[in-house]
């Protein structure tokens, strides 16, 4: 006995890889007590020279008369389950032959043929082309009672087109889902509403409803994903006869990389924040590490702060966020006030689309990972002080030590036992440690301008270096100690070196690994002719001048504000301080990621794996080097992109947009009426930085065209992080698609006092390298000039 056969009960999780998609599916749905029919699973074992092993239908027969024995008359369905079918990454609904309603051994060998051979026909050929799989179908069969329907139907848990989950959609017909499937009769609709289940459709359904409902919600849970359910109704009972993904709402394949969490559903995102730390196209690896970071971290289930992966561009998911309140008896938009803050201002006539959750199945969910981060923050206070003082010496010894690793299992060990544990507790230190003085920076940018004019406000909240400086302006200032000759290269080196443009990306070398670089900047930095220090006392005396108007318009409030800019300067100190120190650690994942390439000599070609992957491949498993082609394809493919737009709602085919002439780059909605980019002689943003000034427009699109960069010019971004931090001496002004009054290019252009317009939208879009502008900082306005204008 080769054991071939294996009723739905007695599918081990081992075999169910060769049980294919919908056999595999059945099997769990039957152990865990869903009301599937009884059936057995004809493995892709088999079969062998394309035939029925003769062994295997011994079983078959044996397992059809168990059945019989308990159902009199039995009528059996044989269906397919490709070991490629009904997986996230496609269906295959409807392209393999099913053959129902048959009765005798010789009527079930003759369909089990029919539906075998069936994988070589044409349209599952063309379907498969289609999907990119080219290779000849592996196909288990599957062989369940028949229910005699007196109702048939399907359920979407989430709409397929729109991706939204505020509702069930499905339809029905009485009789066999044959009917449904092939349309031969009208379906009638209905309607289940979360969170509650609440049932909108034909009265004779009624009574099932709520049932179907919570099978449904339990599935979405236990299979990890929205799904595209079978089901009928016989004799009074309600069944389930499938469930596989709802392929339209698969938002990745890791076997290639190409990844879209937009397409799960609808959803607000936005990188306004995130975007301007982690402004890279990502590889797999660095992507997968941050995506870990994240999911060690989040509260809401599903929730992703950071790593949302739209096109390897990361994103923050705001709705789920937000959704928290409406499930819990609450207002958000107090909170989207706060978010508004951090993301900026959502457009005017966008819907926030909030999902459905049901409050106490939420506070549950968030339960465990409230008591996490309760405790983490509470371990992050304490850690804090000697963790800013020990973080340079251990980053460099842990560098030394995973370069000495001479094998893959020592490096595993290292990286298991110390170098991901000190990750997460960079970044809970990173995130908790500062909070609570850095509450005074968002206190002060809500109350100032209600006392002084949005200048003199943005001029108050210029001097956030205090007498510790920030950690961002490092750089730049450390570029004019060495010209003067009060810092060495190697100090230079030492505390900014992992400080650059695409510090989250690790595939791209630290500034510190390129010899080249630093002379660079100071070379460029000498023929500016600029002086930082001037600038930043030319600012420190803006400030002092606001904070006198202060005094007198408002000299009971000013005493208050004063502890408020100290509390803002320290708790911004901090902020910089933490997050340049997780920083430094996240970059000795590049050391450990170029060591596992050594090690097993795939070289760079490491950064096409996953986090996890390379762990494997450590340990000797070899299998996701055959995805290393398709995933660098993809990758280049997403670099070829451009910036996509800083606010996301709903479902986004990036290269769909990307044709569209009209399309805006500042936000993407496909509920709103398409209006115009933007006055084309004036651009609204957020109002960075004070100050006035006329020039001409220098558009890079990176930091490494800097050298293009003419002093006195109007640099124009897409966003800013502190790898441009060097070139904003040599600048008149800047102004960028995307950030917010709390956002990299506001604070280090107001510690210099230098004119900024932050998060346009459309700047790179609309404005082109040569054009003449005029920036107001302080009202947020960028004004097209004629170029012959005076």
């Amino acid at each position: 006995m080769k054991n071939t056969v294996r009723h739905f009960k007695d599918l081990p999780p081992e075999l169910q890889a060769f049980a294919g998609g919908k056999g595999s599916t059945l099997a769990k749905l039957f152990q865990a007590g869903y009301p599937v029919p009884e059936g057995f699973v004809v493995l892709s074992s088999a079969f062998e020279r394309n035939q029925l092993d003769d062994a295997a239908w011994d079983e078959i027969r044996a397992h059809l008369n168990a059945i019989r024995k308990n159902h009199a008359g039995a009528l059996f369905a044989v269906r397919s389950s490709a070991l490629s079918e009904d997986s996230a990454q496609a269906s295959f609904a409807g392209e393999f032959e099913t053959v129902l309603n048959v009765k005798t051994d010789e009527e079930i060998r003759k369909a089990i043929d029919t539906v075998f051979r069936s994988r070589e026909s044409k349209r599952v050929k063309a379907y498969s082309s289609v999907q990119g799989m080219e290779q000849s179908h592996q196909i288990s069969i599957v062989i369940m009672l028949m229910v005699p329907s007196d109702i048939s139907g399907v359920l979407f848990t989430a709409d397929p087109i729109t991706g939204s989950h505020k509702s069930m959609a499905g339809n029905f017909v009485y009789g066999l889902g044959e009917q449904l499937v092939s349309g031969e009769a009208n379906a009638y609709p209905f309607q289940l509403t979360r969170p509650k289940g609440s049932y909108e459709g034909p009265e004779n359904f009624r009574r099932y409803a709520a049932k179907l409902y919570q099978y449904a919600s339990r599935l979405v849970e236990e299979l990890g994903g929205q799904q595209d359910i079978e089901w009928a109704v016989a004799e009074g009972k309600l069944y389930l006869l499938q469930a596989r993904p709802i392929t339209t709402l698969k938002t990745g394949n890791p076997d290639t990389y190409e990844w879209n969490d937009t397409l799960d559903g609808d959803y607000l995102w936005s990188n306004t924040n995130v975007g301007e730390v982690m402004a890279d196209v990502f590889t797999p690896l660095s992507w997968s590490v941050l995506r870990a970071i994240d999911e060690e971290q989040t509260v809401i289930p599903g929730y992703y702060l950071f790593s949302g992966n739209v096109c390897g561009r990361m994103y923050s998911n705001i709705s789920l966020a937000l959704s928290i309140y409406p499930a819990l008896g609450k207002d958000y938009q107090p909170a989207l006030k706060k978010m508004n803050e951090v993301f900026g201002a959502m457009p005017e006539k966008m819907e926030i689309p909030i999902y459905p959750y049901s409050g106490l199945k939420l506070v549950k969910a968030m339960l465990p990972g409230i008591r996490k981060t309760s405790k983490k923050s509470r371990e992050a206070m304490k850690a804090a002080p000697g963790y800013l003082k020990d973080a340079s010496d251990w980053c460099r010894g842990m560098r030394e030590r995973v370069r000495g690793a001479e094998t893959g299992k020592e490096l595993l060990n290292l990286w298991k036992e110390e170098l991901w544990p000190r990750n997460c507790k960079a970044f809970w230190v990173n995130r908790f440690a500062p909070r609570k003085k850095l509450m005074a920076l968002f206190k002060l940018n809500q109350q100032l301008p209600k006392i002084l004019n949005q200048e003199d406000a943005t001029a108050l909240l210029s001097n956030l270096r205090g007498s510790g400086g920030l950690e961002s302006l490092g750089p730049v200032v450390g570029i004019s100690k060495i010209v003067r000759g009060e810092m060495s290269r190697e100090e230079y080196q030492m505390k900014y070196g992992h400080r650059g443009p695409h510090e989250f990306e690790l595939s791209i070398p630290d500034p510190a690994e390129d010899d080249t670089w630093l002379e660079k900047q100071i070379k460029e930095f000498q023929e500016s002719g600029v002086d930082t220090e001037e600038l930043l006392k030319k600012q420190h005396a803006r400030f002092e001048s606001a904070f006198q108007k202060l005094e007198k318009q408002a000299p009971e409030k000013a005493k208050k504000m004063n502890r408020l800019i100290a509390e803002a300067s320290e708790g911004s100190r901090l902020r910089e301080a933490f997050r340049s120190e997780w920083t430094r650690v996240f970059r000795v994942n590049r050391a450990f990621a170029k060591k596992a390439g050594e090690l097993t000599g795939i070289g760079d070609d490491v950064f096409f794996l996953y986090l996890d992957e390379v762990l494997n491949l450590l340990s000797g498993e070899k299998a996701a080097l055959q995805h290393i082609p398709s995933r660098r394809r993809t990758f280049e493919k997403y670099q070829s992109l451009p910036a996509l737009p800083s606010i996301i709602r709903g479902r986004l085919n990036a290269f769909q947009w990307m044709q569209d002439p009209n399309r805006r780059a500042d936000y993407y909605d496909p509920s709103l009426t398409l209006e115009g980019a933007q006055d084309s002689e004036a651009l609204k943003g957020f109002a960075g930085a004070a100050g006035r000034v006329e020039g001409i427009v220098r558009v890079l699109n990176s930091p490494e065209e800097g050298e293009s960069l003419k002093t006195g010019e109007i640099l124009v971004a897409s966003t800013t992080n502190i790898g441009w931090t060097p070139l904003f001496p040599r600048v008149a002004a800047i102004v960028t698609d995307i950030g917010a009054p709390l956002s990299h290019a506001a604070i280090v252009a107001r510690e210099l006092g230098i004119p900024a317009v932050v998060g346009c939208g459309n700047a790179t879009a609309l404005l082109k390298t040569g054009d003449k502008v005029l920036v107001d900082g302080g009202q947020g306005i960028v004004r097209i000039l004629p170029r012959d204008c005076p």
